[in-house]
């Protein structure tokens, strides 16, 4: 599903006067099979704008289509379309472990999948529920047990087996692993990274506030502030503007800080800012000065 934002615009309290622009004029296209990420300072529009993605706040100006869908066009969005999108666009929102709610694993990813196909029957639930599991990495065995009594990275998973059951197209994960210790973090990038490159989930978008998450994991990014896209492209076009990256409070990957030491003891070094590129472009600098 291809998204395509035209001058979307948004205001909170729009007739009262704590009016707040949170969307300006926002123009940007995310292609399906992208690996996407939205950063920007806390109030940045970022957040107002993934939750336009699936119809949770609506089209009031501008225009936005997912897929074939224009939420834009208020005659011909109704109840059943909505319903569609929401199940091929899922929305994970910031510690959705706390979203947690029935008395077993199973309930819980079984709530999603019966509320999109109400007339399904309980094999197809099961069917449904082990399946995302097996997506998330969680063993069969966990099925049974309370969603509290778990470790607070299978919570995480869990909730996002939730979001998974119904076989969204597009993924949206909102800060997917704030909270999370660094092997957790990693863990789960990989498992997304698992969805991504399997065909299960076709598009991820992550908002995220760690320049080096977006760096090393988003094919794609686009920077917000102050309900504006103030720029967008690959990582690491976008990260070789420090400057700019810096005067919007966000900074830039820990590589990019080191690219911009050795450049100021006259080292040159020309990396797409990941680590992996970072260190091979180091050692290929020594090698040629030896």
């Amino acid at each position: 599903m291809r998204i395509v934002a035209e001058n979307l615009t948004f205001t909170y309290n729009k007739k009262s006067k704590f009016a707040v622009d949170a969307l300006k004029d926002v123009s940007l296209t995310i292609e399906e099979g992208s690996f996407f990420g939205i950063i920007g300072h806390t109030g940045s529009g970022k957040s107002t704008f993934i939750q336009h993605l699936n119809g949770i706040i609506p089209v009031s100006a501008g225009k936005l289509t997912v897929g074939d869908i224009n939420l834009a066009d208020k005659k011909k969005i109704v109840k059943k379309r909505y319903k569609e999108l929401r199940s091929k666009v899922g929305m994970v929102f910031q510690y959705p472990e706390y979203q947690l709610f029935a008395e077993t694993v199973f309930e819980d990813v079984a709530f999603g999948y019966r509320n999109f196909y109400p007339n399904s029957t309980q094999e197809e639930v099961k069917r449904a529920v082990f399946n995302a599991l097996s997506m998330v990495g969680l063993v069969h065995d966990c099925i049974n047990k309370s969603p509290l009594d778990l470790s607070g990275g299978q919570k995480r998973r869990v909730a996002i087996a939730g979001v998974l059951v119904s076989n969204p197209e597009v993924l949206v994960l909102d800060e997917p692993v704030a909270g999370l210790d660094p092997i957790g973090k990693n863990e789960l990038m990989k498992m997304l990274h698992s969805l991504h490159g399997s065909g299960a989930v076709k598009t991820v978008i992550i908002v995220s506030h760690d320049m080096d998450e977006v760096c090393e994991n988003c094919t794609d990014v686009a920077v917000f502030s102050e309900g504006k896209i103030v720029f967008s492209g690959k990582p690491k076009d976008v990260f070789r503007r420090s400057e700019e990256m810096n005067g919007l409070r966000l900074g830039v990957p820990v590589t990019g800080y080191l690219i911009d030491e050795l450049k100021n003891i006259g080292v040159q070094i020309d990396s797409d800012f990941t680590r992996e590129d970072f260190a091979k472009k180091i050692a290929d600098y020594y090698k040629n000065i030896k």
